[in-house]
């Protein structure tokens, strides 16, 4: 999927203000906004989920304007086909893992048919393994299970990007590592586009087909990459930073990197 975002917002607190102003385009497969706590990734991301409203600039989906503060257009979460993934989860406390994952596909979201939405949930509890705890509860589940009750419920719609929260920071070092190679298996295997934003530069690592850093509310296109080839079975594509936007492209015939403007 290709995206392409200008997003500008301001958020106030008294005296003080932070200011988002980034300027972002990929055709990666997998794209990663690495930057500190506080830089403006999660703000990012929720614009593109359609979570905030941007006081200003547009954002496409694969052509598609989901987004323009000009033209008056704000196309609800619902109707964005990107799936969010927070990260601490939200999940429904008072709703088993079947009724979470299911969540999706109930009135005002989507309505299939009741046949097909036993069938659908059953298909994603099978493929994270949550069968055997169909009828549990959140609280009743470990910081892996929750993940993967979050993945489903996200992927049940089946959205054309998955928009992923600090997906790994709330799980201990052990699980961390595990739950990245499912993440990283999941997504090579149904090659679902997808954003994370992370703190941590070992996510960037292994997911980064196109890595952008984030500082201040803005992209450090001086740091902008593309993965080399053979370090990773993603698409190739381009990354563009924020002010100078500059394009990390790549020579398909040598495989080299290279900067244009």
């Amino acid at each position: 999927m290709y995206f392409d975002c200008d997003i500008r917002k301001t958020l106030r607190a008294g005296k003080r203000a932070f200011h988002l102003d980034v300027r972002l385009q990929s055709n990666c497969q997998r794209t990663v906004i690495l930057g500190p706590s506080g830089s403006g990734k999660s703000l990012t991301l929720k614009a593109m989920a359609g979570l905030v409203r941007p006081d200003a600039g547009y954002i496409r989906l694969d052509g598609r304007t989901v987004f323009d503060a000009g033209a008056g257009i704000d196309c609800p979460p619902q109707r964005r086909e990107a799936a969010y993934v927070f990260q601490d989860y939200a999940l429904f406390p008072h709703l088993t893992v079947r009724q979470n994952v299911g969540f999706a596909l109930v009135r005002g979201w989507f309505n299939p048919a009741v046949a097909f939405r036993r069938e659908a949930v059953d298909y994603w509890l099978e493929t994270f393994q949550l069968g055997h705890l169909a009828h549990q509860y959140p609280n009743e589940l470990s910081g892996g299970q929750r993940q993967r009750v979050a993945l489903a419920r996200a992927l049940i719609a089946g959205p054309r990007l998955l928009l992923l929260d600090e997906p790994f920071s709330a799980l201990d070092p052990d699980l961390r590592v595990t739950m990245r190679n499912e993440l990283d298996g999941l997504q090579r295997r149904l090659r679902i586009p997808m954003v994370m934003i992370t703190h941590d530069p070992a996510d960037a690592a292994i997911f980064g087909d196109c890595i952008v850093r984030l500082r201040e509310g803005a992209l450090d296109t001086a740091e902008a990459k593309c993965r080399e080839p053979g370090q990773a079975s993603g698409a190739e594509g381009t990354a563009v930073g924020a002010e100078a936007a500059i394009r990390i492209g790549r020579n398909r015939a040598t495989g080299r990197q290279q900067d244009s403007s």
